[in-house]
């Protein structure tokens, strides 16, 4: 396929198009009808196929600017390229960007509001270079926390992710096309381009696919479909999923990209499944589609569809950026990060209150381990960032500390300095954690616990000062038997962007009050979990994973979904419905009151689940239904309004394939995480009637 020569492929006569921005639904719907009409075979599947230069990671546009993909311009027509930029944590991999924290961080600030504003800067930049699609929100279930890219993805509950993935999406689409990925049942690395997964069709509806739903329901301009089979059929080539679900019954109005080399397999199969464009290259896309349409194996109408999808959204986001580069990783872009970073930093254990620490209280600070002091943002693969600067941990403390307390810093491998520096100093902060050499794109964890030599290294702290802080960055579940009785204060920091040493120190002073809660189960071992097998062909994904797979089995997690401690304390009371009886396409309020019993202004992360009596089917335990945050002064009490509607509470019937809205009684349950005790506050409620 022809597509052009260098740098001309990129031309985008700006007059021509922008002069299309505005348009209303019915304008762009005839102008794409209009554009189809013009345009010769060849430029449709111009539409439809990304190109690179030969080497994919060198592939230069414009004035040096460097693409994950594009699909050429037709200059013709004066229709843009379509060019994509990666990424979940920020605009990569070249470009000197803000780097977030990973998704799974600003999953745990269960904050939609502040997502939101992340996807609006990671959109503003994307356009600020050029672009017009950026490859996010990862939304994928974390099935298992061994997946190496689970710190991509807010979580695993696909209320949380639906939510989280949605504001992301409305944020970035302030300025270009979003990309929800990677559709779907994606939660294996090592085995991705080939393992086939196994997966009934509740289990499909109800726990894989929601979340994209949602972000279909928030005008989401494109989805990438995943490496890996589904029940037999590669997901681009899956029209079940494509053509029945996506586009059928959720009317998905986007287009569908596949995810980037080796995602497509068969030209004939990708197109007629409802693939609308193929990426990085043409490789079964380009000249061989071509010649499939004109043998009459893929319509013209596959064709018309597929391109009119793409520039129907080019349409949708027409006009010229007006972006500054300048405020590209700029003060008001880094504070954003910070802000990330310590909400979603989430504190597991303070016994004795040893946290928050005051500087006044303290002449020596020791500061140890090997990510004290290094620059430990995440996976290097597809969702790396390259920022201008990153603040470590140790920087931070330094920074926040000035010359008031002495700082003192032991890289830890050297076990006898780590102890003598424990040793003369007030308090102890041992940083310690995963890394890209632990996992991420292409890398799952065969192991949950740290490496030994850091347990060890924490031991050892622990002996010589009992005043112990454990910071921990990674991509997920940490297991910590060999060592958490042994420590009082423990935070969990993720991978913290580039601003993540200043948020850490924002939390570790009290700055910030903690306020971040888990969006994944932390298993007391791995023995607890159902196995992980990354090298098996064929996996069969159950209904149950997570905090439902542990309600299920009756077994105590470490530490729960949705939990999280903060530097003061909450009382939850007056829960009370609407309504005792709703119908099947009704809505339910509740409201709660929330009092800061503490002395300290703080934000608590209020939950909604709701549990089942009497259901024909199988059914979780409870379920996830809505969150919401509040700020509280000490002593103040606000009320929390949460609304449920009906159809968020039916199960899929596959017999009738339809979903089913059950004429039984509800459990409302609210509080401060999924564990049983804290859910302390319940009411219930029926559904009947239409």
């Amino acid at each position: 396929m022809t597509v052009g020569a260098g740098a001309a492929a990129f031309a985008m006569p700006g007059a021509l198009w922008a002069a299309l921005s505005g348009l209303n639904d019915d304008e762009i719907e005839r102008r794409v009808q209009e554009l189809l009409a013009q345009m010769t075979l060849h430029e449709k599947i111009e539409q439809m196929s990304g190109w690179l230069f030969r080497d994919f990671w060198q592939a230069l546009g414009p004035k040096g600017k460097r693409y994950t993909g594009y699909t050429p311009a037709n200059r013709r027509l004066g229709i843009p390229a379509l060019k994509c930029v990666d990424g979940p944590r920020g605009v990569g991999l070249f470009y000197k960007t803000t780097c977030f924290p990973v998704g799974v961080a600003r999953g745990a600030s269960w904050d939609r509001g502040l997502e939101e504003r992340v996807g609006q800067v990671m959109g503003y930049e994307a356009a600020a270079l050029g672009m017009n699609m950026l490859l996010a929100p990862c939304i994928n279930v974390v099935r298992h926390p061994s997946w190496g890219r689970a710190q991509e993805s807010y979580g695993e509950d696909p209320c949380h992710l639906g939510r989280m993935g949605g504001g992301h999406v409305i944020g970035t689409q302030q300025h270009v096309m979003a990309c929800a990925k990677h559709y779907a049942v994606n939660h294996l690395d090592q085995s991705r381009m080939f393992v086939n997964m196994i997966v009934d069709e509740r289990t499909l509806r109800e726990i894989y696919l929601p979340h994209f739903q949602a972000c279909v329901a928030e005008g989401v301009a494109s989805i990438m479909s995943a490496y890996n089979d589904v029940n037999g059929l590669l997901c681009g080539h899956n029209p079940h999923l494509l053509r029945d679900i996506l586009k059928g019954e959720w009317g998905f109005q986007g287009f569908v990209v596949s995810d980037w080399i080796n995602a497509v397999e068969d030209t004939t199969a990708a197109a007629n499944a409802g693939l609308d464009v193929e990426m990085p290259r043409p490789e079964y896309f380009g000249r061989k589609l071509e010649r499939a349409v004109k043998k009459g194996r893929v319509a013209m109408e596959v064709i018309n569809e597929a391109a009119g999808r793409v520039i129907r959204q080019k349409l949708r986001f027409a006009g010229e950026a007006k972006c500054d580069p300048a405020r590209i990783a700029g003060p008001e872009h880094a504070a954003l990060a910070r802000e990330a970073c310590a909400k979603g930093i989430v504190l597991l254990k303070n016994q004795g209150r040893v946290l928050p620490l005051d500087p006044a209280r303290l002449k020596t600070l020791a500061v140890i381990g090997e990510f004290a002091d290094q620059k430990n943002i995440g996976d290097v693969g597809s969702s790396m960032v390259t920022p201008p600067y990153v603040i470590t941990p140790l920087a931070g403390t330094k920074e926040r500390l000035g010359s008031a307390v002495t700082v003192i810093h032991a890289e830890g491998k050297d076990l006898e300095a780590a102890r003598q520096a424990a040793a003369q100093a007030d308090v102890a902060v041992v940083v310690v954690g995963l890394s890209s050499r632990d996992e991420g794109e292409g890398n799952d964890r065969e192991d949950l616990n740290l490496p030994a030599e850091q347990e060890k290294l924490i031991q050892t702290v622990a002996q010589a000062n009992p005043q112990c802080v454990v910071v921990l960055e990674g991509g997920g579940a940490i297991t910590m038997q060999a060592w958490i009785d042994q420590v009082p204060a423990v935070l969990m920091a993720w991978y913290p962007g580039m601003e993540g040493g200043r948020g850490i120190a924002d939390v570790l002073f009290g700055d910030v009050n903690p306020s971040g809660k888990l969006p994944v189960v932390f298993p007391q071992s791995l023995d607890q979990l159902f196995p992980f097998d990354n090298q098996a062909k064929t996996v069969e994904c159950g209904y149950y994973h997570g905090y439902r797979y542990f309600d299920k089995q009756g077994l105590e997690p470490a530490f729960p979904f949705g939990f999280g401690l903060s530097y003061t304390t909450y009382q939850y009371s007056n829960l009370r419905l609407d309504q005792k009886t709703i119908g099947k396409s009704g809505k339910l309020t509740m409201q709660v009151d929330v009092t800061n019993t503490g002395e300290r202004a703080g934000e608590e992360v209020v939950q909604l689940y709701v549990g089942y009596h009497g259901s024909k089917v199988d059914r979780s335990v409870k379920e996830l239904k809505g969150f919401g945050r509040v700020a509280l002064q000490p002593g103040e009490t606000k009320t929390v309004t949460l609304e449920l509607l009906a159809r968020d509470l039916a199960y899929y019937d596959v017999d009738k394939k339809a979903w089913v809205v059950e004429e039984i009684e509800y459990l409302v349950s609210v509080g401060p995480s999924s564990r049983a005790e804290d859910l302390q506050l319940h009411e219930t409620f029926r559904i009947a009637g239409a």
